[in-house]
């Protein structure tokens, strides 16, 4: 491995695009080992992703996206089996990633004290936030790269995650090397993200339901609240923001306002889902955020979501959307 950057003196890059297919993985994987940054698909939402043990390349995720030091990464491994190498294991993990992975749940155990990762995955912790994805793109280039992979969704830090390579191109082009086209992204919110500790603790609603994962474990899951310290990624209070105000819960519109509409509702300018589907509108949402934050500044009123299942998820996303921004 080596760090050089492909960039120098802050000149852009040329981004490219890649095909999801042979020739596709290999120049991705090529960039990765070379310290590049290469965005990729998987079942959720697109991923920023860079070698996990290189410093230098980590580093220039932050850089790319704007995004704090102190919020920690997700690594993408192929398999369990190397996921063991960087996380101390134990049968809650097992009995979880036998029923979900690959899926979309991140799991935060233990580092291993031999990892190799760099510290900035983890900014610093002593635990790692671990997925196995699901998105074939995803495994192919990850099976062809053979090694770790940081990777937060690729978006400038605290806007709207991309569930498409067009999304990634609008918000980082000459920022990163490549983009792998894989398509649309079927879930459309991030991985539901669990603290395996004393307490399985649910650190961020995503695309497995909350209930899901209370009966594979036979518990009921405590709920990371906002305030308390960072550990997972997805915990900041103003994230996954259009540039127009949103404002949630609405059962009518106000003057100047467009809708964002979930049910059977009048004058949507979007509707998440017609037919109150959670699963079409959990991959329905940032794509219509997306749509509407290119077709103007005025407010968005989103209408009321029901919380349960993906529903956590879509309002966990929808309150960040909305909250003051620093």
């Amino acid at each position: 491995m080596t760090e050089e950057r492909s960039v120098t003196g802050g000149r852009p890059l040329d981004t490219q695009t890649l095909t999801a297919d042979k020739a596709g993985f290999a120049r991705a994987a090529t960039l990765l080992d070379a310290g590049g940054l290469v965005a990729f698909p998987t079942e959720t939402v697109y991923g920023l992703g860079a070698d996990a043990r290189n410093d230098l390349a980590v580093a220039r995720i932050f850089e790319a996206k704007g995004r704090p030091r102190f919020n920690p990464l997700i690594v993408h491994v192929p398999d369990v089996e190397l996921a063991k190498r960087y996380v101390i294991w134990d049968d809650e993990a097992d009995r979880l990633a036998a029923a979900f992975w690959p899926g979309p749940l991140t799991l935060v155990l233990p580092l291993r004290p031999d990892s190799g990762l760099s510290p900035l995955v983890t900014a610093d912790l002593q635990t790692l936030a671990i997925r196995v994805p699901a998105h074939p793109v995803a495994r192919a280039l990850l099976e062809r790269f053979g090694g770790p992979v940081a990777a937060p969704s690729a978006n400038p830090s605290g806007r709207i995650s991309p569930t498409k390579a067009a999304h990634v191109l609008a918000g980082l082009t000459g920022r990163i090397e490549a983009v792998v086209d894989g398509g649309d992204c079927d879930v459309g919110v991030e991985s539901t993200i669990l603290g395996l500790g004393e307490t399985p603790t649910l650190l961020r609603p995503g695309g497995l339901p909350q209930e899901a994962l209370e009966a594979a474990l036979g518990t009921t899951l405590t709920r990371y609240q906002d305030g308390d310290p960072l550990t997972a990624p997805g915990q900041m209070t103003s994230h996954y923001a259009p540039g127009a105000k949103v404002r949630l819960n609405a059962r009518e519109i106000d003057k100047g306002e467009r809708l964002l509409g979930f049910g059977n509702v009048q004058n949507a300018t979007l509707n998440l889902s017609p037919a109150c589907d959670l699963t079409e509108a959990a991959a329905n949402l940032f794509h219509h955020l997306h749509s509407l934050d290119q077709s103007g500044n005025a407010p968005i009123a989103v209408s009321p979501i029901p919380e349960t299942g993906l529903g956590r998820a879509i309002n966990d996303r929808l309150r960040r959307a909305a909250a003051p921004r620093s």
